[in-house]
């Protein structure tokens, strides 16, 4: 039978061993969208819109981007709302056409994280 130094040796071990992965797990989170408007694959009616993205944590929006992206691929840099939610990124659109879009987004979440992605969507005719 171990010595009771050695047993707690052990389980220290054990311990520290399953802890890792768990901890670095929390240390790498990065946000993610919990909502958006418009969501993947939708479709907009033509005109003017509004962007929402909520993500799952407070986001820095000095540091972050949204572009609207046309199927010929033409990018189109959007203005975030500067007085939104901490956990939401905003714009508005103006005289969207009828076509298929992408809309781009990059954020930088507090923990210093950059995460990014693409939101498909189209736009009906009138």
């Amino acid at each position: 039978m171990p010595s009771p130094l050695v047993s707690r040796i052990v389980a220290a071990a054990l311990l520290a061993a399953f802890a890792q992965p768990v901890a670095s797990g929390f240390a790498c989170a990065h946000a993610v969208i919990i909502e958006s408007t418009p969501a993947a694959d939708a479709v907009a009616a033509a005109g003017d819109a509004e962007v929402t993205l909520h993500f799952n944590s407070r986001i820095d929006h000095q540091r972050s981007r949204l572009t609207l992206i046309a199927a010929d691929g033409v990018a189109r840099p959007l203005a975030i709302v500067p007085d939104s939610a901490p956990d939401i990124v905003a714009a508005k659109i103006a005289g969207l056409g009828a076509g298929q879009y992408r809309l781009r987004w990059q954020v930088l979440a507090i923990d210093g994280h950059l995460t990014r992605g693409d939101i498909p969507f189209s736009v009906k005719a009138p």
